[in-house]
Parts: structure tokens; C-alpha cells; sequence
């Protein structure tokens, strides 16, 4: 099943919780994606509220090159960096749930026609991370 919103785009990918976490990684990687953070929610509201909640986490991928060129034509783009990704477990156990933050929405409220060829390549890379993944699962 295909994700779409006005902020993101994803993928259903038939794998567990931690097997699609790992593929999310390489796919991105693939794409010249590191994760400079990861969040685990899960965790983290079990901790602060002790309440329990499915397996879900956030990365914060960056591309350097790509996030370079942003941050070059405007240095307050950092507050849109960096990219989302989530991964999270659907009710089905063999099943997860990843999608992205669509790059072109979000840097779209700088309001900047330059910033668009750039945000366009973002978004067709992680449209390729989504596809990828769907394509091997």
C-alpha cells in the first residue's frame, strides 16, 4: 500500500519492525542518505509517560552535498533539515509502515524558485529510497 499526504509519501513494505528499519537505512544510504538521528519513540514515551506505543522511529537523514547547496543558497534552511523518515510497525507483525517527508513540500514555504531544482532532486531520491524498498520487499 502507497502513503500519500501533503507533507510525505510511503510505503508498506512486508517486513517486521527491525528488518524494515535496516533496509530503511540501506535504501537511504543507497541514495547517499546518512541517519544523523534516531529517535525512538517507542522508547522515549515509555520513559517519559509510561505509556506503551508500537515500534516507531524517526531517522534525521542527511545528504552532505545536497544539504551543502541548501544551506549555501539560505542558512536558515538548516530549520528544514534534516530530511524525516519514519518507520514504523503496522498491526501485522510481518508488516511496517515507512514513509518521508516530502522534501518539495516542505522547502516550498521558503517561497524560493531557486531552492525548487533542489528540492526536486531530494524528493526523487527518497522517492527512490520509498520504491526501492517496495520493490525489494
Amino acid at each position: 500500500m502507497q502513503s500519500t499526504t501533503k507533507w510525505g509519501f510511503g510505503t508498506t513494505v512486508p517486513l517486521p519492525f527491525d528488518q524494515a528499519v535496516e533496509r530503511t537505512k540501506d535504501a537511504l544510504a543507497r541514495e547517499g542518505f546518512g541517519v544523523l538521528t534516531e529517535i525512538d519513540v517507542r522508547a522515549t514515551l515509555k520513559k517519559k509517560l509510561d505509556v506503551d506505543f508500537r515500534p516507531y522511529v524517526i531517522f534525521g537523514a542527511c545528504n552532505p552535498p545536497l544539504a551543502h547547496r541548501a544551506l549555501s543558497a539560505d542558512l536558515e534552511i538548516g530549520l528544514l533539515l534534516p530530511c524525516n523518515v519514519i518507520v514504523y510497525a503496522t498491526d501485522n507483525a510481518n508488516e511496517s509502515m515507512v514513509s518521508v517527508m516530502d522534501p518539495e513540500a516542505a522547502l516550498s514555504i521558503t517561497g524560493r524558485d531557486d531552492i525548487a531544482p533542489l528540492a526536486r532532486e531530494v524528493s526523487q531520491r527518497m522517492h527512490r529510497v520509498v520504491e526501492s524498498l517496495r520493490a525489494k520487499a
